[in-house]
């Protein structure tokens, strides 16, 4: 009833975007632009909010979807005019700290984990074992290049150069995000992109965050006690919520939690 009353003013409301998760498109991840897309529009655009909050905890993936989150971000920041501040929980690596450079500020917890600026390929080869087991792989194609790095069959060396070639361009593609976005705040350190990961206080010291500090009393100390929180959040199906989890997603879960415990989360 109050915002109907011209002469009293409204409570600042601060949306707050869940990020949280492995980034991966196709259900390979529980952060991805499509599905992720009515929460980001609904969160600059609902009740007029006075910044965007983004809650991230991820230790990254697909460098497509971060960066697909993070232009979605970055466009309705500038088209409403919104700031975006991002807050950091256990991690936000790789690709998690893609989305977290899509903000205008970055804040973490001591012990968080932030940083590690690199691109990362991983497979296994089996063709030992299929030869021990006496089976032959039979791979026919019509492009010399299209069975590159098929893990049955013995690595090339010119497939290792081609992928090498690719993450690299990635990888510079990551760099040129990180510093467009925090510019002169970075304090190039040797290790800055080379995929090495800093605790809270020291990545504050090389510019990677700007700080130490929490969603909730920061957003009161700028503005006000009375600020409200909108909060938007990806939710799994009524099917996983009850515990009926498929094979599949048992899989996922198994992958997430081993791309968390990499970073010792």
């Amino acid at each position: 009833m109050k915002r109907w009353i011209p002469f009293l003013k409204s409570r600042p409301t601060v949306a707050v975007l869940r990020l949280q998760g492995v980034i991966g498109a196709g259900g390979r991840g529980s952060i991805d632009d499509r599905r992720l897309a009515p929460l980001v529009e609904k969160a600059f655009s609902k009740g007029k909010p006075a910044a965007v909050a983004l809650e991230i905890n991820s230790p990254g993936g697909s460098p497509v979807q971060s960066s697909l989150v993070g232009a979605r971000i970055r466009r309705l920041a500038e088209e409403k005019n919104v700031p975006v501040i991002a807050f950091v929980e256990d991690v936000a690596a790789s690709g998690g700290y893609w989305l977290a450079a899509s903000a205008d500020e970055i804040f973490a917890d001591e012990s968080s984990v932030v940083g590690s600026i690199g691109v990362i390929s991983a497979s296994f080869g089996a063709h030992v074992f299929l030869t021990r087991q006496g089976l032959e792989r039979r791979v026919h194609t019509a492009g010399k290049s299209k069975s590159m790095l098929d893990p049955f069959q013995p690595e090339k060396e010119e497939d290792v150069v081609r992928l090498k070639s690719m993450l690299e361009q990635i990888h510079a593609n990551f760099i040129a995000h990180v510093k467009a976005r925090r510019g002169p705040k970075l304090d190039t350190v040797p290790e800055m992109f080379t995929g090495e990961v800093w605790i809270g206080r020291k990545a504050a010291e090389i510019g990677l965050i700007d700080g130490i500090a929490h969603l909730v009393p920061e957003m009161q100390k700028r503005f006000g006690k009375d600020v409200r929180f909108r909060r938007y959040g990806m939710r799994k199906p009524v099917w996983q919520r009850f515990g009926a989890t498929l094979a599949q997603d048992a899989l996922v879960s198994i992958e997430e939690r081993a791309e968390f415990a990499r970073f010792g989360c």
